[in-house]
């Protein structure tokens, strides 16, 4: 069934990689296959004798071949002569043929999407509830874990549950807007939250873009998509969920959460881990408890003044889920007011108190006043850290750079870094002896050492002989000071003494990813979930580097070696010396001092010196090929030919043999579909012009299936007849590459 203006489409289709099959609706003039709506979610077809039908009774329902009801529109005042209808809005009506009453609606049915024109709606009173329901998995559309829809207790709000227990949620609305999330152009004006006679409250879009929907995904995410006809893709214009921060409790009481810190979870001031076992598993969610109990307002035994409750001014705070609204005041009255409601909860000996929220009429001003005690004595205790350095332009100045710092420091608002005394890091490592060597890069050599307070860490040495000196040690101090991501690695501090300068990191007790994937007797520890697992996290740095951080950082040096992992064999991009930083307003830049690894290299950056978000992309495309196919980019050779393994991926997935390319330690069949749609998205990324290549969000989406149908690739570069002719076009001499991809490349572009 086509809707009258062949917008959308109604029938039986079967998920990726399922046999099963299903009623839906999904759009009839987009290219990606996109389902809205799905009927009988719970009781899939096995084969495909299915129908839909009216019954006797006038109700909808899909029959299989036994003639078993599997779904049904289930009206209970249903009439005889009903009929069905698709609309352009992507609505499945049943009604009365008689006088066009509408009996049934898909549109109060929905599931894991919302079109435009669509409601959400709840009544408390009833417990009648419009919500969506997320697809167990992208092959399964049956009901999953997560639910959104709204909630009316005390004030109005949306929310995402997980198994009944809030997941997210966008704050309160206040008669124009949820305040809990930021203002978005495409949403601004365009929602509202009514109320009828009966109590049900709505949420009504007024937002109609052409070929637009929100979906709740699998993984619990709201996302507004919108179609873009050119690349033929839905692209995300927005999302709740940015970070894990944004994930509801995750910080427990009284706890703050920042994803660019590490730990992500603290407490606020005045406050304590109320489970220190706990947070030290990194498990927040038993939140903070106070360090002294209030006073409430009354003056202690002492009576003196500065022993009184005071308040802590907290910004980009969510309002507590069940806040009274009351009137915007003065200050000084809210604080009146927070004091006077102290008191004691029955049955339990802690105090609460009144959060007053004053919410501003820019960009979400949300202002909690929390009460805690002590704040001159805290002030007192808060003095200015020892031993630290702060790296400024004049600094700069002595170590001038065509590439990347002068730029830079115009931008970047360098924060202070401990700064780690030489005859401690002498001691961590014992004189730097070769037996506490962990490896040489082109920096110089890496210690792993041992400070006094048990604490293992990673120490770069700036080398005397280095390809690398001065200008890339501030590059990197500059770079990642600024950088705070899971799957970035953390720098602790530095050196700088005399002619010494080192860099001190958090220590990666499984050390690079090379030293796994490329020895044989190690491999086996990298199973299909851990390299899984290693793709996404690098992944999810890069687009953290590209997008999502403050900065726009472009790598330069994305390889195996670059990439450590820690205990749990998480991956943390590492080495920023050849970073470079891009203004919001940079696609690309050039430069005459090409600096890289052979073989990770896009062919615009080694030849032409053009470097940019893609440069990186390629390289993340070698990558991931070599973590598939477990060999090395670099010295791959087949047949007794010198051939590079994107050549040989190229040749195995043009002979439709790519299963060949797949590393036995991971093959399985039940893997073998994820597994090749990597390679697809690996050979997507390495694909020889830039603009073919997909940007760090798209491959995120792809590698989690959210874009189904993948685009075919092109050519990848550095096939055997453009090798040929860059090497003749190129000057001899000025190559230096190896083998083992530890040394840097440094060529000079033409």
């Amino acid at each position: 069934m086509i809707s009258n203006g062949s917008v959308f489409k109604l029938g039986f289709f079967s998920p990726v990689n399922s046999t099963n099959r299903y009623l839906g609706i999904w759009y009839n003039n987009i290219s990606a296959f996109t389902v809205v709506w799905v009927a009988n979610r719970q009781k899939p077809l096995n084969d495909s004798s299915g129908v839909l039908t009216i019954s006797e009774d006038g109700n909808l329902v899909v029959l299989n071949g036994q003639k078993e009801i599997l779904w049904s529109s289930n009206v209970n005042n249903s009439v005889a002569n009903s009929s069905a209808q698709l609309l352009d809005l992507g609505n499945l009506v049943l009604k009365d043929s008689t006088t066009g009453t509408i009996l049934w609606e898909s549109f109060k049915h929905p599931s894991h999407t919302l079109l435009p024109e669509m409601k959400i709606s709840a009544n408390e009173r009833t417990g009648e509830k419009v919500q969506l329901t997320s697809w167990k998995s992208l092959s399964d559309p049956s009901i999953g874990s997560f639910t959104a829809g709204i909630s009316c207790q005390s004030l109005t709000q949306a929310f995402i549950w997980r198994d009944d227990r809030p997941y997210y949620r966008f704050g309160p609305w206040n008669g124009q807007e949820f305040i809990g999330i930021p203002r978005y152009p495409l949403f601004h004006d365009k929602l509202n939250v009514v109320q009828n006679q009966d109590g049900t409250t709505y949420l009504i879009s007024s937002l109609f873009v052409h070929s637009s929907h929100t979906v709740l995904t699998t993984q619990g995410n709201i996302e507004v998509r919108l179609w873009d006809s050119e690349k033929e893709v839905w692209e995300v214009e927005w999302k709740a969920l940015l970070s894990v921060c944004d994930v509801y409790g995750t910080c427990g009481a009284f706890g703050s959460c920042n994803s660019m810190s590490s730990p992500i979870c603290s407490c606020l001031e005045g406050f304590e881990p109320k489970n220190t076992e706990e947070w030290n598993r990194q498990n927040w969610t038993s939140g903070c408890e106070r360090r002294t109990p209030l006073q409430c307002g009354r003056v202690n035994t002492s009576g003196k003044a500065d022993k009184m409750d005071g308040f802590l001014k907290v910004d980009k705070m969510k309002v507590p889920d069940f806040v009274e609204w009351s009137a915007a005041q003065e200050d000084d009255y809210c604080r009146q007011q927070c004091l006077q409601n102290c008191s004691y909860t029955k049955g339990d000996v802690r105090k609460i108190v009144t959060i007053i929220v004053i919410i501003g009429t820019i960009f979400i001003s949300i202002i909690a006043y929390l009460l805690w005690r002590g704040m001159a004595k805290h002030k007192a205790r808060r003095k200015k850290a020892k031993g630290m350095i702060m790296i400024n332009r004049e600094a700069h100045k002595k170590f001038p750079s065509e590439d990347m710092l002068e730029d830079n420091l115009n931008q970047v608002k360098l924060q202070e870094l401990p700064l780690f005394d030489f005859v401690k890091l002498a001691s961590a490592t014992n004189n730097f002896h070769e037996s506490n060597k962990l490896g040489q890069g082109g920096f110089g050599p890496v210690y792993r050492g041992k400070l006094s307070n048990v604490q293992e860490i990673a120490i770069k040495r700036l080398s005397k002989s280095s390809g690398q000196g001065l200008e890339e040690f501030m590059n990197e101090v500059v770079v990642i000071s600024k950088l705070q991501h899971r799957n970035l690695v953390r720098l602790l501090g530095c050196c700088v003494e005399g002619e010494e300068r080192m860099l001190i990191y958090e220590y990666m007790p499984n050390k690079s990813l090379d030293a796994i994937l490329f020895d044989s007797p190690k491999e086996i520890l990298l199973d299909w979930r851990k390299r899984f697992n290693i793709i996404e996290g690098i992944g999810r740095g890069l687009l953290y580097l590209h997008r999502d951080s403050r900065l726009r950082i472009i790598h330069r040096d994305l390889k195996a070696s670059n990439i450590l992992l820690d205990k749990d064999l998480n991956p943390k991009i590492s080495d920023f010396g050849m970073a470079r930083i891009f203004r919001s307003n940079e696609d690309q830049a050039n430069t005459n001092r090409v600096v890289g690894t052979y073989g990770c290299m896009s062919p615009e950056y080694a030849m032409e010196g053009r470097f940019s978000e893609k440069s990186d992309v390629f390289s993340f495309g070698v990558l991931l090929l070599e973590i598939l196919s477990g060999r090395r980019n670099s010295s791959f050779y087949h047949d007794e030919q010198s051939m590079s393994l994107l050549e040989h991926a190229w040749k195995l997935w043009k002979a439709d043999s790519i299963v060949a390319l797949i590393d036995p330690m991971i093959f399985e069949q039940c893997y073998e579909m994820e597994i090749l749609r990597c390679i697809h998205v690996g050979l997507l990324c390495v694909q020889e012009f830039a603009k073919n290549r997909p940007t760090a969000c798209t491959i995120i989406s792809m590698l989690k299936s959210e874009i189904v149908d993948l685009p075919h690739p092109e050519k990848p570069a550095f096939t055997k007849r453009q090798i040929g002719l860059d090497l003749e076009s190129s000057k001899p001499g000025q190559r230096k590459s190896s083998v083992n991809n530890v040394t840097i490349t440094m060529i000079q572009g033409r």
